[in-house]
């Protein structure tokens, strides 16, 4: 499966960048996660818990980031498994670049996903992994840019409360973003 998507993260290219590679940044706005570790400079390791549609699972995964050219784009692929309840795996681009007084972040997803997780439906898990990314998105400009001003948050449409589903995110690769689909795929 494929998905596209873009953000505006209200603070410079260089600073999206750390945050994108910090593991404390990471664990803090991926929704469901239990642990991230960095193995190197390149390779993390994490555990997060997810519910898509009738499945609960807790993915154990790796990521690994490739193609680096920071602060602007770096390519991030995994792949992560939840036993009986199946397994993802897939990659992403991830390219920052500035827009006025923040960052334009786009990403482009492909992933697969095997087992119980295949059998739910791709439009369960499409809505499921969109509505992820908008959880860790909306961390993430919370967590680099200052949380939003009510104003903002209304005009932009707040999304819900996180809930423990982002499966793809350590569960598969995209740590995000990690991508940041790949686990929920």
């Amino acid at each position: 499966m494929k998905i596209t998507g873009e953000n505006h993260i209200k603070a410079p290219p260089a600073e999206v960048w750390r945050a994108l590679n910090d593991p404390d940044v990471l664990r803090r706005a991926i929704p469901g996660c239990e642990s991230l570790e960095k193995v190197s400079d390149t390779e993390f390791k994490a555990t997060v818990s997810a519910k898509i549609g009738p499945v609960q699972a807790r993915f154990n995964g790796q990521v690994e980031l490739s193609d680096l050219d920071p602060p602007r784009a770096y390519t991030i692929s995994g792949s992560g498994t939840a036993g009986a309840v199946g397994n993802a795996r897939g990659s992403a681009r991830v390219r920052l670049e500035p827009d006025g007084e923040g960052t334009k972040l786009t990403y482009d997803v492909d992933a697969q996903v095997a087992g119980k997780l295949a059998q739910i439906g791709s439009r369960l898990i499409d809505s499921a992994a969109k509505m992820l990314a908008g959880q860790f998105f909306d961390r993430l400009e919370e967590i680099v840019g200052g949380p939003a001003k009510p104003a903002e948050a209304a005009a932009r449409g707040a999304r819900p409360a996180p809930v423990p589903v982002w499966a793809w995110a350590v569960g598969g690769a995209i740590l995000v973003m990690l991508g940041l689909y790949l686990f929920a795929r």
